[in-house]
Order: C-alpha cells, then sequence, then structure tokens
C-alpha cells in the first residue's frame, strides 16, 4: 500500500511557489509604470531609451522566472494529485481486504479512538452497531455494550464486565473469550502497534466449543450405555440406590424377581418403596429383615426369603463407598429344587444298592417322572419364548406410547438447567451446568432414537404421502453438515437437482441425515457426495462416501440396533442407531435402501423413490415486524405439572419476562379477571381431567376478547396434532423444549 505525501510540506510549497508569482507580479507591474512615466530632466532621448533597453532586460528576466515558478507549480500539483489518487486507492483496497475477512476486526490509533473496522466487527454487537464509527474511543463503545447487554457477561453484571473489559484491553496480553447472549462464542485478541495504538481481531469459535461438548456427552453417553448393557445382561435382579436412598439404576429382570409387572418401576424408586412392595406383595419380611439398609463399611450380606407365591429369593446387599447400597435378587428355587431331587436320588440309589433287585420297579416309575419333568420343562421352556416374544412386542408399544411420561422429567430438568445457565455463577458451577445440559442433550438425542425406532415398530408413525421438490430437502442437508464436513477437513457435494418425488418428506429427511452423517462419521479423507437421478420412472438419491468401507460379512450386521463399525478410533457420537432407524423409515415408505461397500473402497447407500410432476413453488412470504423485546412481555403459562411450571418461571424470569403460572384453565381465567394481561400464552397441551391446552387458550381469549399470540407445547411428536394446531393459529413445540427454539419465538414476528 503506498504511503501519503506529507500534507505540510505539501501546502508549505505551494503557499511560497504563490508567494514568488505575487512578487514576479508586483515587479513586473512596477517596471511597466516606470517606462511609461520616466522622463530624463535634462530631456536627453538616449538615456530615455538606454533606460528603456534595461528595463526591457529586467523584464525578460522576471518573466522567465515567472514561467518557470507557473511549471513547478504546475509539476507539483499533478504530483500532488498522483499521491492522492494512489492514497485514496491504497485505502479502498485496505478497507475491502478488511471487510472480506471472516472475522471482527478493528483499528484504534494511540489516543484509543476508533479509525476503522469492518461490518463482521460491527455484528456482533448489533445494539450498538449504529453508533460505533470512527473517532469514538474504545472506553465508549465497552460502556454502550455494557448498557444494551450485548455480552453475555455485560447482561449479568454491566459494571464488573465494563471493567475486566478495559482492563483486558489495557494490557493487551494474548486473547481472551466473551459469551453473546445467542450462545455464540468469541474469542478477541489484541495487539499494539508501532504508533501505539492497538489493532483487534474477533473469531467465532462457537463449532469449537460445541465439538468440545459433544466429545463429552459421548463419552458420558457410552458409559452410561456400558453399564446399562452390563447391568441388562446379568440375569439377576439389581437395583443400585444412592447415598438419599434413591434408585439411580436397575436392569430389567428386576421388577420380575419381586414379583412386580413391567410397568412398575416408580414403586421401587426409592429404598423404603422397596421395602414396602416386598412386604406387601410377598409377605412378612421376617427377622433379620433381609432387605434392611446397610451403612457405608458394612460387610455384604447375603439372605434367603421365601416368597407367599412359593418362590424362593436369595437378596444379596452391598453397601457402597460412598454411602450407597447395591442389592442383587436371584431366583433359586430351580436350584433348591434340584438340590432336593439330587439328595432324594441320592437316597434311592442307596436304597436301590441295599435292595438290588426289588428296587426296579422303584427305577422305571423314577425314570417316567423325569421324562415327564423333561417335557414339562421343554413345554415351559416354549411358553417362557413365547412370553418373551409377547414381552418385546409389549415393551415396543409401551415405549411408543410412553413419550409424554418419559419426557415431562427431561423436560422440567431442561428448563430448570437452562433457568440456572441464566444465572450468575461460579466457574466451576457453570462447567457443571454446561455439562448437565450437554448430558440431557444426549438423554433427549437416545430417547428419541429408541422412541422412533419404536413408533416406526409399532406402526404407530404414518407415513404422508405427498409430492415435493428434492431441491429443498438438499438445501437443508448442505446447511447442515457443511460445517461438520469443514470441520472434518472432508468435501461435501451437493450438487443442485430440479427433480420432484412422491413420498413423505420427513421421513425421507430423515433418511437422508442419518446416511450423511454416517458417511462423514466413517470418512477420514477424500469427500462425501450426495446426489440425485432420475432412473425411469424412479428417482435414486446417492449418497456416496471415500471412507474406510464396510466388509460384505457386516453389511446386514449394521442395520440392527445399537451395532457400530468398531475400527478403534474414536468416530464421535452416535450409538449405533441411525441405520436401524433408515431401514424402518425405508421399510414403512414401502422403499429399499441397497449398499455397495468393501473395506479401503468407501461406501454407496442408495434410496430409490417415485418420480413426481414439477409443480410451482409459492413466494416465501415477507418478513413481518417484529413482537416486542422479552423484557417487556407479560407471559401465561398453563400446565398442569407443578415442576415444569418452577422450572418454566424461573427461565422466563432470567430472560427478563413477567410470568403468570397457573395449572389449567380456570386458575387462568381467575389470574384474568385478577388483571393479567398477558402479551404471549404458553399452555401443555395434555391438562388434567383430559382437557388440553388450545381449549384453555381459547377461553383466555374468549375473556379478554383479544387474539393473544400462545405457544402450545406437547410431548406428541405425531404429525397429524401438529398440523391441526398449525391450522389453528398456533405455534407448536415439542417436549424437551429448547430454551433456544422458546426464546426465537417469543421475538418472532407476530402473524
Amino acid at each position: 500500500m503506498s504511503s501519503r505525501p506529507a500534507p505540510n510540506l505539501q501546502q508549505q510549497r505551494i503557499a511560497e511557489l504563490e508567494a514568488k508569482l505575487a512578487k514576479a507580479e508586483r515587479i513586473n507591474l512596477v517596471l511597466m509604470d516606470r517606462i511609461e512615466r520616466s522622463t530624463d530632466l535634462q530631456g536627453n532621448a538616449f538615456s530615455l531609451f538606454e533606460t528603456a533597453i534595461a528595463l526591457e532586460g529586467h523584464v525578460r528576466d522576471r518573466t522567465a522566472d515567472l514561467e518557470r515558478a507557473l511549471g513547478q507549480l504546475a509539476a507539483t500539483n499533478a504530483a500532488l494529485a498522483t499521491a492522492k489518487e494512489q492514497a485514496d486507492g491504497a485505502e479502498r483496497r485496505l478497507r475491502d481486504a478488511i471487510d472480506s475477512i471472516n472475522e471482527g476486526f478493528a483499528i484504534f490509533d494511540a489516543d484509543d479512538r476508533l479509525i476503522l473496522c469492518n461490518e463482521t466487527y460491527l455484528g456482533l454487537w448489533p445494539s450498538v452497531a449504529h453508533r460505533i464509527v470512527p473517532g469514538i474511543t474504545f472506553s465508549e463503545i465497552v460502556h454502550l455494550i455494557g448498557e444494551t447487554g450485548d455480552s453475555l457477561g455485560a447482561r449479568l453484571a454491566p459494571e464488573r464486565w465494563v471493567s475486566e473489559r478495559l482492563a483486558q484491553h489495557g494490557v493487551v496480553e494474548g486473547g481472551h473469550i466473551h459469551v453473546l447472549p445467542d450462545g455464540r462464542w468469541i474469542q478477541a485478541n489484541e495487539l499494539r502497534t508501532s504508533e501505539g495504538g492497538i489493532v483487534g481481531v474477533y473469531t467465532d469459535i462457537t463449532d469449537v466449543k460445541a465439538a468440545d461438548a459433544r466429545q463429552r456427552a459421548h463419552e458420558l453417553a457410552q458409559k452410561t450405555a456400558v453399564l446399562q448393557s452390563t447391568l441388562d445382561n446379568i440375569r439377576l435382579g439389581v437395583a443400585v440406590y444412592d447415598t438419599d436412598r434413591q434408585l439411580i439404576a436397575s436392569n430389567g429382570p428386576l421388577l420380575s424377581m419381586i414379583g412386580l409387572p413391567d410397568d412398575c418401576l416408580p414403586m421401587v424408586t426409592t429404598h423404603s418403596g422397596m421395602v414396602e412392595t416386598c412386604r406387601r406383595l410377598n409377605g412378612p419380611l421376617g427377622d433379620p429383615n433381609p432387605l434392611d439398609w446397610l451403612p457405608a463399611g458394612s460387610p455384604d450380606i447375603v439372605a434367603q426369603r421365601r416368597q407367599s407365591r412359593g418362590h424362593v429369593i436369595e437378596v444379596r446387599r452391598s453397601a457402597m463407598a460412598d454411602g450407597g447400597m447395591v442389592m442383587s435378587f436371584e431366583d433359586i428355587t430351580e436350584r433348591l429344587a434340584a438340590e432336593e431331587a439330587l439328595r432324594g436320588t441320592a437316597e434311592t440309589l442307596e436304597r436301590r444298592v441295599e435292595e438290588r433287585t426289588a428296587d426296579i420297579a422303584a427305577v422305571n416309575a423314577k425314570l417316567q417322572r423325569e421324562v415327564s419333568e423333561r417335557l414339562a420343562a421343554e413345554a415351559a421352556l416354549r411358553g417362557a419364548k413365547t412370553a418373551a416374544e409377547e414381552a418385546n412386542l409389549s415393551k415396543t408399544r409401551f415405549l411408543a406410547a410412553a413419550s409424554h411420561d418419559l419426557l415431562q422429567p427431561l423436560n422440567a430438568a431442561r428448563l430448570f438447567v437452562s433457568a440456572i445457565a441464566e444465572r450468575r455463577l461460579a466457574t466451576p458451577t457453570r462447567a457443571l451446568v454446561r455439562q448437565t445440559g450437554s448430558a440431557l442433550d444426549s438423554v433427549e438425542d437416545l430417547l428419541e432414537a429408541l422412541l422412533e425406532i419404536s413408533k416406526l415398530d409399532a406402526g404407530a408413525i404414518v407415513p404422508h404421502m405427498a409430492d415435493f421438490p428434492l431441491a429443498e430437502l438438499l438445501g437443508a442437508m448442505r446447511g447442515e453438515f457443511a460445517p461438520v464436513a469443514r470441520a472434518r477437513g472432508l468435501a461435501l457435494r451437493i450438487p443442485a437437482t430440479s427433480l420432484w418425488v412422491r413420498s413423505d418428506m420427513r421421513l425421507v429427511r430423515r433418511i437422508i441425515q442419518n446416511l450423511v452423517s454416517n458417511a462423514l462419521r466413517y470418512t477420514e479423507h477424500g469427500q462425501v457426495e450426495l446426489r440425485c437421478r432420475k432412473a425411469g420412472d424412479r428417482v435414486k438419491i446417492e449418497v456416496i462416501d471415500t471412507g474406510i468401507g464396510i466388509a460384505a460379512e457386516h453389511h446386514a450386521m449394521i442395520f440392527e440396533e445399537f451395532r457400530r463399525l468398531d475400527d478403534g478410533r474414536d468416530r464421535g457420537r452416535g450409538m449405533g442407531l441411525g441405520l436401524a432407524i433408515v431401514q424402518r423409515a425405508a421399510r414403512t415408505l414401502d422403499a429399499h435402501v441397497a449398499m455397495r461397500s468393501a473395506p479401503g473402497e468407501g461406501s454407496l447407500f442408495r434410496l430409490s423413490l417415485p418420480i413426481a410432476a414439477p409443480q410451482e413453488i409459492a413466494p416465501a412470504p415477507r418478513d413481518l415486524p417484529r413482537r416486542r423485546a422479552a423484557t417487556e412481555q407479560t407471559v401465561l403459562v398453563i400446565d398442569n405439572e407443578p415442576a415444569i411450571l418452577e422450572g418454566m418461571t424461573a427461565m422466563l424470569g432470567g430472560w427478563g419476562c413477567r410470568v403468570t403460572a397457573v395449572r389449567d384453565d380456570a386458575g387462568a381465567l381467575a389470574a384474568i379477571d385478577g388483571g393479567v394481561q398477558p402479551d404471549l400464552i404458553l399452555a401443555d397441551y395434555h391438562l388434567d381431567q383430559e382437557k388440553t391446552g388450545d381449549e384453555a387458550v381459547r377461553r383466555v381469549r374468549a375473556r379478554l376478547d383479544a387474539d393473544i399470540p400462545a405457544i402450545i407445547i406437547t410431548a406428541d411428536r405425531m404429525l397429524e396434532l401438529r398440523d391441526r394446531l398449525v391450522a389453528a393459529g398456533f405455534d407448536c413445540l415439542t417436549k424437551p423444549v429448547k430454551p433456544a427454539q422458546l426464546r426465537a419465538l417469543l421475538s418472532r414476528p407476530a402473524a
């Protein structure tokens, strides 16, 4: 970049040349005047002639000096114009270069006043961007941010944040992290220039932070899955209670061991509940009580208890170091019977040896009894197999229908965690809150995957067939997975297409999401390509990668639940449910997923769908005016769960909302009569006494005679319900509620 000529030297040079020119003009005028008016007192004509000649020489010399001065002035002006043009060009190129970089960029002079910044920097502080102009001091910018809360730290503790930020700026040592209210993480790096100014570069590191959180969540989920898998593969019933005597882990055989149905786990979620349930079902416990609590440090105790139904259960209790206790239950009825039978057999054999031939008839009877027992055992095994198959189907139907009960406590937990995260916390506590949020994300992802598989198995998901363009779906895939591919150093190719298909768009999207996610996870170098092509009356959607490949003997296995290719490397988050969902969703669509893969040659997965004729697409609606900010809104919350009301009140209150929480429509109407004027209504769909949230909203609107905006929250993921609510003019969220989605709806343009 060329340097700009010094303005003071140029102006001084121009002033000198102008002074010389003015002087030459004055001399010329004086000489001409003297020639015209001069006369010789003696009347000597020759003297006048000599004087004229001399004056002419002086005029000619002065005129030459004037011409040289004018030439120098013109050359200086030309050089000045060239230098100014070069300086302006260099400044434009510098600004263009700064505006083209992805990071925020700002330069401050030695007086700490802003010289230059780019749009990315202004975008970090949207509330005050229009006031950040060249000449404003860094201190003024920081105080503006502290007043408007454009940084999360400034929103929680404005004065402290301003003080710490000014101290960091004054030291100018390395980088520091800032969290914005929209969830982005920004790393600021400031360096001092040779002239005493400061250059600041602001980099978005949100993806790095998110990847780290996902890694920790994956490790926790993996450990949890291994523990649960271990427990489920033990034939003993196992219950683990913590120091507060609350159930924290159990396995499948537990309930059957103590004589409970599969849906009665809540009866034993506390140790006292376990004791009372066993006493009620199976009679007195006796003395000593085989289920008593063991204090920490106690030795293991094994006891036998005969239940009223005739079974003999061996109970083992083990105290844990942290004050909890592990209990295991084993049905030893058959073992005791076998031992008793062995004793009887031994006695019989002894008698046979003593009596010899006299006991031949008894031996024959014994053999007949053994044959009968074996036949009975085989019949029992067949019955057990049938019962197991029926239990598996019952489990599938149960999981498919249990989304509301399973997601209610998870929803409450997420609300409480979000409310805590909005508060000012110590750094270690904030880290625990983030880890808790990540763990809830993992539980939610796994639970949703299990529920989706169960609903697909139970036939609870009915496809809604319609014609739609693949371009819309591929655009969503491109936006969703491009950052993941960049993070892994892979090329993601998703060419544009004009093809249309007839199918269920949600299920097709789910299939492609899982296929692309798997391809990115198992590809280390090269690319992942998603392409579409026409083949007769079908459209082939193919996901092709240059990954590790899959051996032929594993092609069928990878579509089973909890199956993952294990090559000894960490492939990131995943529980091996993706391809199982793909297979079931394709089966629901009456489609087929084909694959071609070999180790070291990558993989190809192909989904074939019926082609459809292209249609006109209605233009997207224009943006509408935004609602008032969340801090200005009065929110009426209707939910029959006290825990969710408390969590929602804490979270919304942390956002600055005025919250009124009630359990039903009667409470809502009472609040309205008491003077509450809500700007927004949040209502759970399933209320007590078979009432619904949309009905409650309509009663409130009728009482106020106003169309108050409303959001319906439900654990029911059926598309029919969602479509009906949206058609009725409601916004709809599914449980567990994601705080970011709710917050976006609070400030979304009003209809």
